[in-house]
């Protein structure tokens, strides 16, 4: 019984240590959303009620005081991390007039709910957009073992749509 629960041990460890990595550069996903011509990096700071609303959407205080975006016509890029149960997830969210475009994770450290990276649970957030009360205005599915990742996809989404509200990019003409 001990040498079937050490082969299926064993058996399992390329599973969660693959998991772990880079599946794109945020340089190159900036590069392949704006078709290769991206426009030059816009910065919003996070002060006042723009620090409190993305305290409130986070759960805790942004990590930093100032996001770098990139904005083109009526479309915003981000680049965002949080943390889902102990290590940041990195994840690039294009918003394109006030809804969600594209999402797409790009760099998972932790050691379990990596389901979030998939197609079938990222197309989820296509053409979401953010309600008054500051929630994403369609359901999100869960992924059963993901839940903490699941929860933080879910923050970083509100989080971009609410400051792309933000950026002269909401209000550009279509």
């Amino acid at each position: 019984m001990i040498r079937i629960l050490g082969l299926l041990l064993i058996s399992l460890l390329p599973i969660t240590s693959s998991a772990r990595g880079v599946y794109q550069e945020p340089t190159a996903f900036i590069n392949e959303v704006f078709a290769g011509k991206p426009p030059a990096v816009s910065r919003l700071w996070l002060t006042g009620t723009l620090k409190e609303d993305a305290s409130e959407i986070l759960g805790h205080p942004p990590a930093s005081l100032r996001l770098r975006y990139w904005g083109q016509a009526r479309r915003t890029a981000w680049v965002l991390e949080e943390i889902g149960k102990e290590k940041p997830i990195t994840v690039g969210i294009v918003i394109n007039a006030n809804r969600i475009e594209r999402i797409k994770v790009l760099i998972f450290r932790e050691s379990r709910g990596w389901e979030v990276r998939h197609d079938f649970f990222t197309a989820q957030f296509s053409n979401i957009g953010l309600q008054a009360d500051r929630d994403l205005d369609k359901p999100i599915d869960g992924i059963s073992g993901a839940t903490l990742s699941v929860r933080a996809l879910k923050k970083l989404s509100r989080l971009a749509l609410y400051l792309h509200q933000h950026t002269p990019f909401a209000h550009d003409a279509p």
